[in-house]
């Protein structure tokens, strides 16, 4: 079988359908693989810096170096926590008001801002992968269907009709189906993997802000 023959014997629509689902495989592959290395690296770098504050002492006087890696998620989450903590503190001193459990409330709602941001930079992407994966297959379907109704049109102003000329016309018009399938299904399993690597993350950075609330709060006792 000739792809390249059924592909120029499909009508316009069935080539820009087929160009079009190409352009996205090659999208999907490249958000696919971008997307691995880049949670790949994000989970380097956040053990690294666990690793680094497990070999500290006291977290609420490293220096401010620790919390300007903001590229980093759980330095983010980090910096967001101290610095939400030392506000509340010079806000109840000038106010006479010394109260730790204001200081440890702000440091665990600025947590839980730090790790919704983080959330949506984990999940950033995922949509689109999920709309090429549920809208490949209908684009597919779309070209078939369109490409057999044309073949029937112009077989109905025949006066004889043959496998030989109907063939051409249903093989140029199932070619969308194949092309729909052959985007959706690896893009498929690439987003199902990049989903549990993305919630295995997001629950090891949340265990991370766990136990950082619960350091602050040692230390301030």
């Amino acid at each position: 079988m000739n792809i390249v023959q059924v592909y120029l014997t499909s009508d316009t629509v069935g080539q820009v359908i087929v160009v079009g689902l190409a352009v996205f495989s090659l999208i999907a592959w490249t958000v696919m693989l971008g997307k691995h290395f880049e949670l790949k690296r994000l989970r380097l770098l956040n053990h690294s810096f666990d690793q680094r504050l497990r070999d500290e002492r006291s977290l609420l006087d490293l220096p401010e170096s620790f919390r300007q890696r903001r590229s980093v998620p759980y330095a983010d989450l980090f910096a967001d926590a101290v610095e939400s903590y030392w506000r509340a503190a010079a806000i109840g001193k000038e106010k006479s008001r010394d109260s730790t459990r204001a200081r440890l409330e702000h440091a665990e709602n600025a947590l839980q801002r730090a790790l919704a941001r983080q959330t949506l930079r984990y999940e950033s992407s995922m949509i689109f992968l999920a709309t090429i994966v549920s809208g490949a297959p209908f684009l597919g379907l779309l070209g078939t269907v369109w490409g057999v109704m044309s073949s029937f049109s112009a077989i109905s102003v025949q006066q004889t009709a043959s496998i030989q000329t109907i063939a051409p016309g249903v093989a140029a018009a199932l070619l969308t189906t194949v092309a729909g399938l052959v985007v959706a299904i690896p893009s498929m399993f690439g987003y199902n993997l990049l989903l549990a690597n993305t919630r295995r993350l997001i629950t090891e950075m949340e265990n991370f802000a766990s136990s950082l609330a619960d350091r602050l709060e040692l230390e301030s006792e």
